[in-house]
């Protein structure tokens, strides 16, 4: 038998950071590479008993039977109510995770050859569902406040869309402050150009919430995608998109020939867990959770990386911090030593659209303890120590024998 492969195949990547999962679940290994949410954060209690209460309920075998693509009526009316800016529910659509979100929108918005702009670097994911409808993926400049809106600027005419990441972003942790936002929509008004904003994380900040959301100042030009993954638990799948009605009605046929409608029941159960103002109590759990482990990640790193020549950012929020190694070094030739020394971690390479510095790194802080923190960035500044002999013997010539 000859199976012929579609062409758009040649286009699927797969997740690196997956890939690199496999390698983690061996034995001893700290592992700072999953962008997985901590299992101490998924709220046990409230799940078993809102799946009681759905079970026993009047109209319980409706939550085990086909329902309509858009999603729950009661779920559309939570996320439409919990945004800061005026949402019909009509506008909502529930999603199996966020991450389908961004295939639908890749379905719906992208031909072969359209240009697309996305940050420096983004979010692996996001890649990984654009290229199978076959882009030109334009990277954008960044910088530590996020996207360099002069170079947005210049690259926007004839984009279809810019996908942005503006809260603790997935792979850096940065956050855009409000004079950029403002910029950046003044910007993309300016030339017609469609935003993609996806926000997982935005209510995982350790002080003080982020600005206003980029699609609350430009609802009519923008496309929102949300999670309840990092606030509840990815194991249910759902996630939600909010879009104007004229794309909503196509993302709606799009998410009908790809899975007719997401969980039933986990709608269901959602819907009943977030009664009563739940997540108002809840979240504030995980966010003190998070901001502990990072500050035992940023001390660690303080302690054990001192000389060494790596640098590394505060997030204010999310799950993830940025490093980079020196000069000489690269964060994929690292992996190998550090795995040797039982850590991991995700290097930067696979998040850039264009250009890459192979020299970054991504850190997640959520799912190690604050004592594997200590004794994995202790591993990795061990393999960083015993690289750098090793590097600057290659970049220096051996002397010429007599």
């Amino acid at each position: 038998m000859t199976w012929t492969l579609a062409a758009r195949t040649r286009k699927m990547t797969s997740s690196a950071i997956r890939d690199l999962l496999k390698l983690t679940e061996r034995p001893g290994i700290i592992s700072f590479a999953g962008g997985l949410p901590s299992p101490q954060a998924f709220p046990v209690e409230a799940f078993a008993a809102a799946c009681d209460r759905v079970l026993t309920a009047g109209d319980s075998r409706a939550a085990l039977q086909y329902a309509t693509t858009e999603g729950l009526p009661a779920l559309r009316e939570a996320v439409a109510a919990s945004l800061p800016w005026n949402v019909d529910p009509a506008q909502v659509l529930i999603t199996t995770g966020s991450q389908q979100g961004l295939d639908l929108v890749a379905k719906v918005l992208i031909d072969p050859g359209s240009p697309i702009l996305v940050e420096t670097p983004t979010y692996l994911g996001a890649l990984q569902a654009f290229q199978p409808m076959e882009p030109s993926v334009v990277a954008v400049q960044s910088d530590t406040g996020g996207i360099d809106v002069d170079d947005l600027a210049a690259k926007a005419a004839g984009a279809r869309f810019l996908y942005a990441l503006p809260n603790f972003q997935n792979p850096t942790g940065r956050t855009m402050d409000e004079a950029r936002r403002v910029a950046l929509v003044a910007c993309v008004q300016r030339h017609g150009l469609p935003v993609i904003e996806d926000n997982p994380y935005g209510e995982l900040w350790f002080d003080t919430p982020p600005p206003l959301p980029l699609t609350a100042r430009n609802p009519a030009g923008s496309i929102y995608l949300g999670s309840f993954s990092k606030v509840l638990a990815p194991g249910l799948r759902l996630g939600f998109v909010v879009a104007p009605p004229e794309i909503h009605h196509r993302l709606v046929m799009a998410k009908q020939a790809a899975d007719l409608h997401s969980p039933s029941f986990n709608q269901r159960v959602v819907a009943e867990v977030l009664k009563d103002g739940f997540l108002d109590r809840h979240v504030p759990t995980i966010r003190a959770l998070y901001k502990a482990q990072r500050d035992a990640m940023l001390a660690a790193l303080a302690r054990e990386m001192e000389g060494l020549g790596v640098e590394w950012n505060t997030p204010i929020g999310g799950m993830f911090l940025w490093a980079r190694l020196p000069a000489g070094l690269t964060a994929a030739a690292l992996l190998p030593k550090a795995v040797e020394k039982g850590v991991a971690f995700v290097p930067g390479e696979p998040f850039y659209a264009g250009a890459a510095d192979p020299r970054t790194l991504r850190l997640s802080f959520v799912t190690a303890t604050a004592a594997q923190i200590d004794t994995g960035i202790a591993a990795l500044a061990a393999a960083v120590r015993e690289a750098l002999p090793q590097a600057a013997a290659a970049r220096t010539p051996a002397p010429l024998e007599a």
